[in-house]
């Protein structure tokens, strides 16, 4: 068994995905926010304007650098040369913390780009675990791993994604990053209580929450689609509220929005209602 990694301290706040359309504000220093997260593969460069600007807002904020293609379940284990680049950015930004998804997205010869699904078997459990502990200690720091949202189950599944997640901690010391719109997706999706999959996990490991949009089903589709492209809905807000009822502490709370958008003060609305919804499920009982 690998060497459990440093404890990750709690950072409670409220912060935003930086993207590019809202770079001058960030650069103008006003915007109302704790951290910001990137997506780890626009800054794994040499230089360039980009990463200068992620220098620059470092400087004045936390940042969380989250990938999208680390591919945690590859059988093949991980790619050298991605892990070298994101150590460099690692030590370059002083992140609060690294993240990924709980998926696959390569296999040696082809990057999908995209989120693909994990059987949820003992086998896949224990190639999820060993690629995590190489990867942490490559970056001498524990890392967070996000739950996905889910369209489909596979027959050799063994075990629920909440008790795979929990054994994955277990074991490798990681933190959990838990979208709660995911949870959400996959619920409606599969026909499970949400409540009851935050139930079983291992809540004192989480050190961050997602909050995000996603696509309805139509009549010529039945299930929901995680799409990061609109408003967080009711539902999914209501769900955000009981995580935070049963959250040990306040994590690190941020809107995710990845297309279609919109101007900042849109999503810092979404955020002060998230920083509301906070307030009140954190008053003394």
């Amino acid at each position: 068994m690998a060497i459990q990694p440093d404890p990750i301290a709690p950072f409670s706040g409220f912060g935003l995905g930086m993207r590019r359309p809202h770079y001058d504000d960030f650069l103008a220093g006003d915007v109302p926010v704790d951290f910001v997260e990137v997506i780890s593969e626009n800054y794994m460069i040499e230089g360039g304007r980009q990463l200068r600007i992620l220098e620059q807002v470092r400087r004045d904020l936390p940042v969380i650098i989250h990938g999208v293609s680390m591919s945690i379940g590859s059988a093949g284990g991980l790619d050298e040369d991605y892990l070298a680049k994101l150590k460099q950015l690692e030590q370059r930004i002083d992140p609060l913390w690294v993240s990924d998804h709980l998926c696959w997205t390569r296999t040696s010869a082809h990057n999908s780009h995209d989120l693909l699904p994990m059987p949820l078997t003992r086998e896949a459990l224990q190639v999820v675990c060993d690629n995590i502990d190489h990867a942490q200690s490559t970056l001498g720091r524990a890392m967070l791993f996000e739950n996905p949202s889910s369209y489909l189950t596979f027959p050799e599944d063994e075990m629920s994604e909440c008790d795979f997640l929990s054994e994955m901690a277990r074991r490798t010391g990681c933190y959990l990053l838990l979208d709660v719109n995911n949870i959400y997706v996959s619920s409606q999706n599969h026909g499970f209580s949400a409540e009851e999959y935050l139930a079983r996990l291992p809540l004192d490991r989480v050190r961050q929450i997602h909050l995000a949009g996603h696509d309805p089903a139509t009549p010529e589709r039945e299930i929901i689609i995680d799409t990061h492209d609109r408003k967080v809905i009711e539902p999914v807000w209501a769900l955000y509220a009981r995580a935070l009822e049963m959250l040990p502490q306040l994590p690190a709370v941020m809107i995710e929005r990845d297309e279609q958008i919109p101007p900042l003060g849109e999503l810092l609305t979404e955020l002060d209602r998230a920083r509301e919804i906070a307030e009140r499920a954190m008053e003394p009982a």
